[in-house]
């Protein structure tokens, strides 16, 4: 397939080129080949199936809360983060003393995430620039940083990627003025309603997004949460459930090459690339779902076997880990109203059936404790 011209490199006063865009979508369109639009078919079909045994799910926000934590650490992964998602859950209900600095990168991404599934439930607010912004400041503000991100605003300095200045840089995207007219451009592609396969759009508008980089910082992560909200508001998904960071963060290297002979107008193998990541990470999740309804199967047969007070409290803790697979003591006297001795008890019938283990088998005083069976569903593609 022919290369499509998506702008080019022009010399800015200040002595370096920038890459400007040229009118999107081009004034000729898109002449996808029939490989391209049949992996299109594929990739709906599946994202149509995941949807549909989402809902079978009877704890499926616990589904989805995985799922925000997994994307988040791959994403913030991709950017050079150590922490990882175990390292997050963690965090979340402050267990850990010695958690990894950069885990704080991870818990914004999750913020951000769940302050965009709010915005455009509550509201049915728009996906405008405006959106973009809010979900970089929810991302970026207080957050650890190497330099100022200026969060929730649009940069109105020239930056670069690649290189120790613009003008040995490996790309300098577009100038701010051309910067500007490149997001309405895109703003109005997100609106418009046109025959363009819904989810090579979403694809379109996550590589035409990093190619505009409008932000100082952040631009990775922004743009990676944006396929997941378009594909959502677009109704092809009743959950955000689809996210495509760990396919990404898998294949890093090709991620950035893809991205980067987008700049040069290779737009299809762009395409391409990314519908094998839909079709990737939709088959993972329908799997990942299959294996927690037999491992929640397993484990309620094991609670049952005890006796009805104990079964109703083991209960009451066995849903709650789908949400907060780490916990302590502490966690189980919340969950149960029991004193210590009695969340002691708890947690040590859930060590006797195998479903919790403790985290630190040599750590005598603030043991903590991790539904591992459950958590290595979703961690062990990481």
């Amino acid at each position: 397939m022919k290369n499509i011209k998506i702008g080019l490199n022009i010399a800015q006063k200040e002595g370096f080129k920038a890459f400007t865009l040229e009118p999107f979508p081009p004034r000729g369109g898109f002449n996808f080949d029939p490989k391209i639009l049949k992996k299109n078919d594929e990739a709906t079909r599946l994202l149509g199936k995941l949807d549909g045994i989402t809902k079978l799910l009877p704890d499926s926000d616990f589904f989805l809360l995985m799922y925000l934590r997994k994307d988040a650490a791959s994403s913030s992964q991709i950017e050079g983060i150590r922490a990882t998602m175990i390292d997050a859950i963690a965090a979340e209900v402050k267990i850990d003393t010695n958690i990894p600095d950069d885990v704080d990168d991870i818990l914004h991404y999750i913020k951000a995430l769940n302050y965009g599934m709010k915005r455009i439930s509550d509201d049915n607010f728009p996906m405008a620039l405006r959106f973009i912004r809010e979900l970089h400041k929810q991302l970026m503000h207080k957050a650890r940083a190497t330099h100022f991100s200026d969060p929730g605003e649009f940069r109105k300095s020239q930056n670069w990627i690649g290189g120790t200045r613009p003008d040995n840089a490996r790309f300098v995207p577009p100038a701010v003025a051309d910067m500007q007219n490149a997001l309405s451009d895109l703003e109005k592609v997100i609106y418009s309603e046109d025959t363009m396969p819904t989810v090579i759009k979403a694809g379109l508008i996550h590589a035409q997004f990093e190619t505009i980089h409008p932000f100082l910082d952040g631009n990775g992560r922004t743009g990676r949460m944006l396929i997941t909200f378009y594909l959502w508001k677009e109704g092809y998904l009743e959950k955000p459930v689809l996210f495509l960071s760990s396919f990404f963060k898998k294949h890093q290297k090709l991620y950035y090459e893809k991205l980067f002979g987008y700049h040069n107008g290779n737009i299809f193998d762009w395409i391409d690339f990314f519908l094998d990541g839909v079709i990737e990470i939709a088959n993972e999740a329908i799997d990942i779902v299959g294996k927690i309804t037999i491992l929640r199967q397993q484990d309620t047969m094991k609670i049952q076997k005890l006796g009805k007070r104990a079964s109703e409290s083991a209960t009451t803790v066995l849903l709650k880990l789908y949400g907060q697979p780490i916990v302590n003591i502490n966690v189980i006297k919340n969950w149960t109203g029991f004193t210590r001795a009695g969340a002691q008890t708890v947690v040590d019938r859930f060590i006797e059936m195998k479903i919790l283990m403790p985290r630190d088998k040599d750590k005598k005083y603030g043991q903590s404790y991790i539904y591992k069976e459950y958590v290595d569903i979703f961690s062990n593609n990481e």
